[in-house]
């Protein structure tokens, strides 16, 4: 049988034995909704009046909206037209309106990252910001105790949207919702506290789970200190076109959301698996190793001690940030020290730490040497220095893939082979 991994911008197609388990979920993802369902979600959200009735009500004299950086597959350019004609519509000029770029500790935008998030037309009709989160002179205090600041403009804004996408997130449950304002739009110690040692070391800190969740509660507890006055989510499939409309109240449209991305992309589980295979998650989410680890850890379930987990992922931007690209060389074949290092200092967190200790959960499990890293994009030095196994070759990535696989099949009859082919996107269900 064949089946398609996303790599990059591209797809790696791969011959797979009968006796291969394709781990997918058993719901299919519902038919692409038409652009026109964008203009009647605002009109008709969950828990709140529509957007054009909070507008006219409140009368802002600024409004800001947040949206996801370049690292996420969000649709902004097909529903933001929708949101602005509202705003516009309901007496909010475009020059009264900031479109922030909700980065947490990422790198800042590309002006090319910008038009494909956006379309060249609304940044040079809107204003357009990135979210700068160890700038003081650009936050907002809100809280003291802990303390918390937030994007300024943001915060000071008469009107709030925050929109997004929902997915299954291996820290904090599901990504959107709350997540839209913290970590995407907080100070730096907050984005430390909020992936600190201690709140992933919590077991709950996991994929598809809210309730109990350290992560999801420190963010919603954040977001509702600032307010967000609108929610804007999608739900997306593999080709990343709009399936699912979760806007109005901040909470109660994120758990409708949450509750039909459970059913969406959740895989039964009846075994834990010999070998597993799995990917990135495409382009954009897979253009970095740090993005990577995403993918990495949502196939624990699927895997025991004894198990080998085979990941393909572009990683064309290399390790990621330069303070993660420092981290992992430092820790090059001693991630064991590194948690210890972590738990000794715990009350401090470096920056991008925490994606190592997340990517630790998997080595915990299996070791670096069952963990295989199939790459082209990714430098060979770089590859062998992030705690994996690398198959390196002359082939192309994708025929190493193909002849591992073969290899492992021919070695290991009675070995049992599994493949997860929408990699992070996929919530395995024990």
């Amino acid at each position: 049988m064949k089946v398609h991994l996303p790599y990059g911008k591209t797809k790696i197609t791969l011959e797979l034995s009968e006796r291969v388990t394709v781990l997918s979920a058993e719901v299919e993802y519902p038919k692409a909704l038409a652009r026109s369902e964008i203009s009647r979600a605002l009109a008709n959200p969950i828990g709140t009046p529509s957007l054009s009735e909070l507008l006219m009500k409140k009368k802002p004299r600024t409004v800001a909206i947040t949206i996801s950086d370049s690292t996420r597959a969000v649709p902004n350019k097909v529903f933001m037209p929708e949101i602005l004609k509202t705003l516009k519509d309901s007496g909010v000029p475009s020059e009264a309106v900031t479109i922030i770029v909700g980065t947490g500790m990422h790198r800042p935008s590309t002006t090319a990252e910008l038009e494909e998030l956006l379309g060249p037309e609304i940044i040079q009709k809107y204003t357009v910001i990135d979210h700068t989160a160890d700038d003081p002179e650009t936050l907002s205090k809100v809280s003291d105790t802990p303390y918390v600041a937030v994007n300024k403009i943001f915060a000071e804004a008469d009107f709030r949207v925050v929109t997004g996408f929902i997915e299954p997130h291996f820290m904090a449950g599901y990504s959107g919702g709350r997540k839209g304002v913290c970590p995407a739009m907080v100070d730096l110690h907050t984005i430390q506290r909020f992936h600190g040692f201690r709140t992933l070391s919590n077991p709950l800190a996991k994929e598809g789970v809210l309730e109990g969740n350290p992560c999801h509660s420190a963010a919603l507890e954040v977001a509702q200190a600032v307010g967000v006055d609108f929610l804007f989510n999608v739900a997306i499939n593999r080709e990343k076109e709009i399936v699912g409309i979760y806007c109005g109240d901040l909470e109660k449209a994120h758990a409708r959301g949450c509750a039909d991305i459970a059913l969406w992309s959740g895989v039964k589980l009846t075994q834990k698996y010999d070998f597993v295979i799995t990917n990135g998650g495409g382009y954009p989410l897979d253009q970095n190793f740090y993005q990577t680890v995403k993918g990495m850890c949502m196939a624990l379930p699927a895997l025991h001690d004894k198990s080998t987990l085979l990941v393909v992922s572009s990683c064309a931007q290399q390790l990621g940030s330069p303070e993660y690209t420092d981290l992992m060389k430092k820790y090059d074949g001693r991630w064991q020290e590194f948690l210890e290092d972590i738990e000794a200092h715990s009350d401090t967190t470096a920056k991008d730490q925490w994606e190592l200790q997340m990517q630790c959960r998997v080595l915990e499990r299996i070791g670096s040497k069952r963990l295989l890293f199939f790459s082209d994009e990714m430098n060979f030095t770089l590859q062998k220095q992030s705690n994996v196994s690398p198959i390196l070759g002359d082939k192309a990535v994708g025929q190493r893939l193909q002849e591992t696989i073969d290899r492992i099949c021919h070695e290991n009859p009675k070995a049992s082979i599994a493949v997860i082919p929408d990699g992070p996107y996929a919530m395995l269900l024990e």
